[in-house]
């Protein structure tokens, strides 16, 4: 992918059997688990072996946040970028962190209020759940 680009989108939900089991037989997803946020499960869902997304479960977020499917755009230095975020109109909801093998991701609210994740991927040579 590039700067500016869509790279990943990820389901927060209360229920993730059940959003496992609507997308399993409603697009044909598999899933592979990998380790989540406090020591929670992070489920790649997966289509012809390729990640397109993942799933994670609304206990893992703060308190009364909707279940929704979230994306991610990948910028060339989310510390850069979220440094000038004040000068466009937008702000930081989550300063940058880093989740090893992936990147480093910065949650920011746009100019409009929309929120959206911002990610610097680490090199490598497939994409989160690939391989």
């Amino acid at each position: 992918m590039a700067h500016g680009s869509f790279v990943w989108n990820e389901l927060m939900t209360p229920d993730v059997e059940k959003a496992k089991a609507f997308y399993a037989a409603s697009l044909g997803w598999t899933y592979e688990p990998m380790p989540g946020p406090s020591g929670s499960t992070y489920w790649i869902a997966k289509m012809d072996g390729r990640g397109v997304g993942g799933i994670m479960s609304l206990d893992d977020l703060p308190p009364g946040a909707p279940t929704a499917w979230f994306p991610y755009i990948e910028v060339d230095d989310v510390d850069q970028r979220a440094a000038a975020l004040g000068v466009q109109g937008g702000a930081l909801a989550r300063p940058a962190f880093d989740i090893p093998g992936i990147g480093r991701i910065a949650i920011v609210r746009d100019a409009t209020g929309a929120m959206v994740g911002w990610i610097t991927p680490v090199a490598m040579e497939c994409q989160p759940g690939e391989g």
